[in-house]
């Protein structure tokens, strides 16, 4: 069966919290993605979607936009027993439209998946020449 028919992806709401937090805490135990506190879930969900199969979360992501310049794709996380079958790109399709919408000039993702991101469309932006650095302050985030 096609996933593509069984999955609709919505504006999260509050009601989506501990569907969320269970998802993502799957993903934060690997070292994947940072942790999130309640308070910073019920922030990223009021700019969130979230893909459903039925009335299960299956995905979530998250538009944080800074600007008209620039906005980020943040805490994308799909369920692994269907990843690789659209999900993800669905999700990041829906905030690229959502930042087309609102004016913003570029969006961005911070990932180790730059292999999925380029098939989303994701490029640097001067390709050889723009990129971001970070500085780790202490050896882990706690």
């Amino acid at each position: 069966m096609d996933v593509d028919l069984e999955i609709q992806v919505r504006p999260a709401t509050i009601d989506d919290r501990d569907a969320v937090l269970a998802l993502i805490e799957q993903f934060v135990s690997r070292g994947k993605i940072l942790s999130r506190t309640l308070d910073e879930l019920e922030h990223v969900l009021a700019n969130g979607y979230v893909a459903t199969r039925g009335e299960s979360v299956v995905g979530f992501v998250t538009l944080e936009i800074y600007s008209h310049k620039l906005a980020e794709i943040r805490s994308l996380v799909v369920d692994e027993q269907i990843q690789g079958q659209g999900v993800g790109r669905r999700l990041v399709a829906t905030c690229v439209e959502r930042a087309r919408e609102r004016g913003v000039f570029e969006v961005m993702a911070v990932s180790s998946s730059e292999p999925f991101f380029r098939t989303c469309g994701f490029d640097f932006t001067l390709p050889g020449e723009k990129k971001a650095f970070f500085f780790q302050t202490r050896p882990d985030f706690s």
